[in-house]
C-alpha cells in the first residue's frame, strides 16, 4: 500500500472502505483526543470514553465531512461537543440542571509535554502537572474550553468562535479573563503552601 500522508487522503481511502487509513487516521488523533478529554474530564475513564465516544461519532460521519475548515478543525468540534454532552450527563446524575456558566464539576488536566526521561526530572513534571491540573479546575466550563483550544490545540481565536459560535472579542474575553484568574489561583496556591 502506499504512504498517505494527509489527512484528506486517508478520509478519501478510508470512506472507500480501507480499515489500514482509518486506523492511520485515529491513530494520528487518537493522543490528541485522549489528552483532550484528560483535560476535561480530570480522569482517565472518563477520557477514554470521551475518545471512543468522539471516533464513533467521526465514523459515523466521515461522510459528512466537507473540507470546508481543516480535519482537525472539525475532529475537535466534534470532541468539544461530545465533552459538553458529557459535562451535561454529568451534571443531571448529580441531580443539577447544566449551565455553561456554572460549571464546577468540569476538570481540565494540563499535562506538560516533556523529552526528558529521567525518573526524578518525570516525578516532578508530574507534580507540577497535577497542581496545574487542580488550578485549571477551578475555572468555569467557558474559560477551561478557551483555554484548552488556544494553549493546547494551538487554535486561533477566529477558529474557537466559529467552533464555540461567539464572537472573537467574546473568545479573547474569556480566554484572558481565564488567565488573570489562573494567576489569582496561582498565587493563593502559593500563599497556602
Amino acid at each position: 500500500m502506499s504512504f498517505i500522508d494527509d489527512d484528506e487522503a486517508l478520509i478519501a481511502t478510508a470512506l472507500n472502505g480501507s480499515s489500514y487509513a482509518w486506523e492511520k487516521l485515529v491513530k494520528r488523533y487518537e493522543g490528541r483526543i485522549y489528552n483532550y478529554g484528560l483535560r476535561l474530564t480530570g480522569n482517565a475513564t472518563d477520557a477514554m470514553d470521551l475518545m471512543q465516544e468522539v471516533f464513533l461519532g467521526v465514523y459515523r460521519n466521515l461522510h459528512r465531512f466537507r473540507g470546508d475548515a481543516k480535519f482537525s478543525s472539525w475532529i475537535f468540534r466534534i470532541a468539544h461537543n461530545k465533552a459538553i454532552d458529557m459535562n451535561r450527563r454529568r451534571a443531571l446524575i448529580q441531580g443539577r440542571t447544566f449551565s455553561i456558566e456554572d460549571d464546577e464539576n468540569g476538570e481540565y488536566l494540563v499535562p506538560e509535554q516533556t523529552t526528558d526521561n529521567e525518573p526524578d526530572t518525570q516525578l516532578s513534571k508530574g507534580q507540577q502537572n497535577e497542581e496545574i491540573q487542580c488550578m485549571l479546575q477551578k475555572l468555569p466550563m467557558e474559560q477551561r474550553l478557551i483555554v484548552e483550544l488556544k494553549i493546547y490545540q494551538s487554535q486561533t481565536f477566529e477558529e474557537i468562535s466559529k467552533m464555540q459560535e461567539i464572537s472573537e472579542n467574546t473568545a479573547k474575553t474569556r480566554f484572558y479573563a481565564a488567565l488573570k484568574k489562573l494567576k489569582v489561583v496561582m498565587e493563593e496556591s502559593h500563599v497556602l503552601s
